[in-house]
């Protein structure tokens, strides 16, 4: 008989073993607006229900607000000071390169779920794409009775030996999707539900792409279809039994022009007038190999630079900008934003909420951006949503919920009948 009171400490927190399946779900790009509007729509019935019925807590993300820094803290339940991963994308000075943070050597923390299948909990992840498949499976073990851990992209692809299942897109019945699609998100859905139906997993953590918000507005009519869908897969998880936990990795916000243009401080150029051309380097963390939906311009930008500098003298002339929200040293921002100091650059700067940040106009390849530009990596897409479909127990009154609190939320504080 499983002993419910065991607990698995993890980076200095404890967890207790799940008395049903948890289903920890991380909403690519949801700011709060889209559920609201497709449920003022009628399009989220499960989800208006639970709204009222379980519990809906406001939760903030991890700065920068972009995809790999805030799904590890969801798993490892830690900010990236802890795990290390700081961004989609990083400098590296020791070999002088840019490096895609997509590599498990780069984590320095062990994630929640390794550890509690090492304790001997079954454990599912499925990913929309396959930049996190590596991250999130770190320390998993696979083959017969191992992890499940894939992503949607590459349903095709799967193994026993790499992935825990053989072809899944056999499995799922399905095409593969489309990268730059809503299909990519639904199949994570399709497949958390035939997998728990399949397996009473212990945990399952699912993670979606973004595609649909950073074209579609709250309240617009596919993005109130995309929630729709989500609603509906969620209230299949609800019935199968699950503890059923929704949050998000950033929120979304327009960054364009009335006219419908990109609005772009391009901070490279800025600072070449201002050093020298070149002198500086600036790093987008938001960087990753997806780049037709966003252009790889966000909110949120570090930079290298000349040793010389004076950091304090440049900070306040940046500051003075338009479109700039908020610019400090490298160790200022690290220190406030909880990230790493040895992949953080000299400075930092974050942009306003209508504002991307670029690095220099031809270095950035806008040709695909068919919609008004709509992304994220600031402070102002930071407030994500935290619902669960059970009551909690034992919040602090005024307690800050981060969305790395999801499995601590999850796990210790949703009131579960065995």
């Amino acid at each position: 008989m499983t002993d419910y009171s065991v607990s698995i400490s993890v980076n200095g927190r404890d967890y207790l073993w799940p008395k049903r399946p948890t289903v920890v779900v991380c909403i690519d790009g949801c700011e709060r607006a889209y559920i609201d509007r497709a449920v003022e729509a009628g399009a989220m019935p499960w989800t208006a229900r639970i709204l009222s019925e379980g519990s809906d807590l406001p939760a903030d993300c991890v700065v920068p607000c972009f995809t790999n820094p805030n799904n590890l803290s969801i798993v490892t339940g830690q900010p990236p000071s802890v795990h290390g991963i700081c961004g989609n994308f990083f400098y590296d000075p020791a070999s002088d390169t840019e490096v895609m943070m997509n590599d498990p050597k780069l984590l320095r923390a062990g994630t929640i779920l390794a550890a509690f299948q090492a304790a001997g909990a079954s454990i599912c992840v499925v990913t929309a794409k396959d930049k996190l498949r590596k991250l999130l499976g770190h320390g998993l073990s696979f083959g017969p009775d191992g992890a499940v851990c894939f992503s949607a992209e590459k349903c095709d692809q799967t193994t026993l030996a790499e992935h825990g299942i053989e072809d899944a897109r056999a499995f799922l019945d399905c095409p593969v999707p489309e990268v730059y699609s809503a299909d990519l998100s639904e199949v994570v859905f399709k497949a958390g539900v035939a997998l728990l139906k399949q397996k009473r997993y212990d945990i399952v953590y699912l993670s979606t792409t973004d595609y649909i918000q950073h074209k579609h507005a709250p309240g617009d009519p596919v993005a109130n279809d995309f929630y729709r869908m989500m609603d509906s897969y969620w209230a299949e998880l609800d019935a199968l039994g699950a503890t059923v936990v929704l949050t998000a990795d950033h929120g979304m916000t327009p960054m364009h022009n009335p006219d419908g243009t990109p609005h772009v401080v391009y901070l490279q150029t800025i600072l070449d007038e201002m050093l020298g051309e070149n002198r500086a380097r600036v790093i987008l963390p938001i960087t990753d190999p997806y780049v037709v939906h966003h252009g790889a311009l966000g909110g949120f930008a570090t930079a290298y630079m000349p040793e010389e500098t004076d950091l304090a003298d440049l900070c306040a002339k940046l500051r003075a900008l338009d479109g700039i929200e908020w610019v400090g040293t490298g160790a200022e921002g690290c220190a406030r934003f909880e990230l790493p100091e040895d992949r953080m650059g000299d400075i930092i700067v974050i942009s306003a909420a209508t504002t991307a940040v670029g690095s220099s106009p031809e270095r950035h390849d806008l040709s695909s951006l068919k919609e008004p530009l709509r992304s994220h990596g600031g402070l102002s897409t930071q407030a994500v949503p935290m619902i669960l479909n059970r009551k909690l127990r034992g919040l602090d009154a005024g307690l800050q919920v981060r969305n790395f609190d999801a499995f601590d939320l999850g796990l210790n504080r949703a009131i579960v009948e065995g």
